[in-house]
């Protein structure tokens, strides 16, 4: 005789969170691995998507980084607990298994310390601290069992939290792209107009300077840091200067400063304290591009066309304005033509996994009553 399983209801919402993402799995095209990592990369994605890692039970990774926006998200800037704006743009988490630094001020330099800052941050996720999210998450009957099976030794602390999120987020791996059957010999793979985009593209637009692509490095990214003069549009250099001078004052990490917009568009200098990288941000993937939007650091510009736009007229000038910003000389045409070509860098199975997704709601759900 057959019985129905009973569940606590911890225990059935982690398996429906298990239950409703399964298409993200088929993104991941990385070899075969030992089966102890993929029950952490399970694992990983039961916390990634689940709301109940935030201090008010309304945001999860998932929140900002959204397979419906191709693990970006379609907001200009972050947003977290009880509604509040961050102020910065949430970048895609695809491919993020190669990228040699996280955060467009490149603070953190593995996954794992990119997931968790998020977790313990006011403006994001808002949980009080370790103690707090160590306490949630163990309440939860299936993550104690979980954590057990996954990390016998270390159990449930912040760095194995962190350590299954960043494996689920290496298995999030985008390729198949019109583009890369094409440069694997499918000369008919990209449109005519899309072959003149990729020529502009390396040639008279020199996107390439900074979006570099090779066998070795297939991002479209250089993994540096610039200055294109984004917030010069709004905030003079002079100012951005002064605040720079403040910062050489105080204690605060990267990663309070990141969050304050008093001086989030410090940039790259907030980590390296040089005048160098004053208004400097991560060069962005270009892979799956045309799903990503809105763009640059501080979303302020909603599509690729005004990108093309913007980069043709070579930036905002600024004291600091990295050397490669110069005008371009694009026609309308030609950029229209390099745009039809940035979309022969969308992955199949990204535009299918897009295409079919419900976007993330910021719905509470209960969370365990932690003594």
């Amino acid at each position: 005789m057959r019985t129905t399983p009973r569940f606590s209801g911890s225990t059935l919402y982690v398996l429906i969170l298990l239950i409703l993402a399964p298409s993200v799995q088929c993104l991941s095209v990385i070899a075969p691995q030992r089966s102890e990592n993929n029950q952490k990369v399970e694992l990983g994605r039961a916390l990634f998507f689940d709301k109940r890692l935030s201090e008010d039970g309304t945001v999860s990774c998932a929140a900002c980084h959204d397979p419906a926006s191709a693990f970006a998200s379609g907001d200009a800037v972050a947003m977290g607990v009880r509604d509040q704006k961050g102020s910065r743009n949430a970048p895609t988490l695809l491919n993020s298994n190669l990228s040699k630094s996280y955060f467009w001020d490149g603070r953190a330099a593995t996954l794992e310390q990119q997931a968790k800052q998020p977790l313990l941050n006011a403006n994001e996720m808002g949980m009080n601290d370790e103690a707090a999210l160590v306490a949630r998450v163990s309440a939860v009957d299936e993550y104690r069992n979980s954590f057990r099976r996954v990390f016998p030794r270390e159990g449930i602390t912040i760095d194995t939290i962190a350590n299954a999120i960043a494996a689920f987020e290496r298995s999030l791996v985008s390729r198949n792209s019109p583009f890369d059957r094409f440069v694997a010999g499918d000369k008919n793979a990209l449109s005519d107009l899309q072959k003149q985009g990729w020529e502009l593209f390396k040639g008279k637009a020199k996107c390439v300077d900074c979006h570099t692509h090779s066998a070795a490095l297939p991002l479209f990214t250089d993994a540096g840091f610039h200055n294109t003069g984004v917030r010069a549009k709004k905030l003079t250099f002079a100012a951005l200067s002064q605040r720079a001078d403040e910062v050489k004052h105080v204690t605060s990490n990267p990663s309070t400063l990141a969050h304050d917009p008093q001086f989030s568009d410090l940039g790259r200098f907030l980590v390296t304290r040089e005048t160098k990288d004053l208004g400097a941000f991560k060069t962005p993937t270009l892979r799956d591009v045309e799903l990503t939007g809105p763009y640059m650091h501080d979303g302020s510009i909603r599509t690729l066309l005004d990108v093309l736009r913007f980069y043709n007229q070579g930036g905002v000038k600024n004291p600091k304005l990295d050397e490669k910003m110069t005008p371009l000389n694009l026609t309308e045409h030609e950029m229209n033509v390099i745009v039809e070509f940035l979309r022969a860098l969308t992955s199949d199975d990204v535009l299918r996994l897009v295409q079919s997704s419900k976007p993330q709601t910021r719905t509470p759900v209960n969370v365990p009553n932690v003594k």
